[in-house]
């Protein structure tokens, strides 16, 4: 996993351009911030590193930090520690993006945790969103890109309910 203090940020891209501020924003995940909405630092992360479902180098050096965080303390993490990551892989597959060879091994290495993590947190209470990333980060780190976008379409009970009656419809 590439250090926050590595001078390798620098030269890692993000959706503006240098990813150097990216390593302040993955240090507070630590603490578990809230994800709701525009909180900080989600908002910038998801905007730098996943924009408009395009991805960059520096989203493949941030995923092992989200998945480290996850780790930590996976009883309490929200949603996002899961939704993150997949999406990252999912808009990697979809855009056929490579991984930076320097990058490759930590961030498939993260993505193959999300299943065991998953499985940690199987006594916590989940709601539809938390069920959907949750799942769809399991998904995504198997390989199984297209189910893994489908289940985070279904993060909401409105959503679930339209596809069930438009199943029942066929």
């Amino acid at each position: 996993m590439l250090a926050l203090s590595d001078p390798r940020w620098n030269e890692l891209n993000d959706a503006y351009g240098n990813a150097s501020a990216v390593p302040a924003l993955l240090a507070q995940l630590a603490r578990q911030p809230d994800d709701d909405g525009d909180a900080e630092p989600w908002y910038n992360l998801w905007s730098a590193l996943a924009h408009q479902g395009d991805v960059y180098p520096a989203s493949f050096a941030a995923v092992p930090h989200v998945v480290e965080a996850l780790a930590a303390s996976p009883k309490t993490a929200s949603a996002v520690y899961f939704h993150f990551p997949a999406w990252i892989e999912i808009c990697r597959h979809r855009n056929t993006v490579a991984v930076p060879a320097d990058l490759e091994t930590a961030y498939f290495q993260a993505l193959a945790r999300l299943p065991a993590l998953v499985a940690e947190v199987a006594g916590k209470e989940w709601d539809a969103a938390f069920s959907a990333c949750a799942l769809s980060a399991t998904a995504a780190a198997k390989g199984q890109h297209q189910l893994a976008q489908a289940l985070l379409e279904l993060a909401s009970p409105e959503t679930v309910g339209e596809f069930m009656e438009w199943m029942d419809e066929r």
